[in-house]
């Protein structure tokens, strides 16, 4: 099974860029997305911006992926 994340782009340097999604940063590749801007939101697929996606989209599928952890209770 292949999962793809939403992350938001904070930095572009030439065909990488960091992307974040909370506390995590990763180095993406960007050769496969046209037009990429700092601020984007993009969905990341084995280390690479696969598409853009538009912020409200993003904040729904992060809130999605967010349901699914599974929290420690309450002690």
């Amino acid at each position: 099974m292949c999962l793809a994340v939403p992350m938001k782009l904070i930095k572009i340097n030439g065909v990488t860029g960091i992307a974040e999604l909370g506390n995590l940063q990763r180095e993406i590749g960007l050769l496969l997305l046209e037009n990429a801007n700092v601020g984007d939101y993009v969905i990341v697929h084995a280390g690479y911006a696969i598409q853009k996606l538009d912020e409200k989209e993003a904040f729904k599928t992060i809130s999605l992926l967010e349901s699914y952890i599974e929290k420690p209770p309450d002690t």
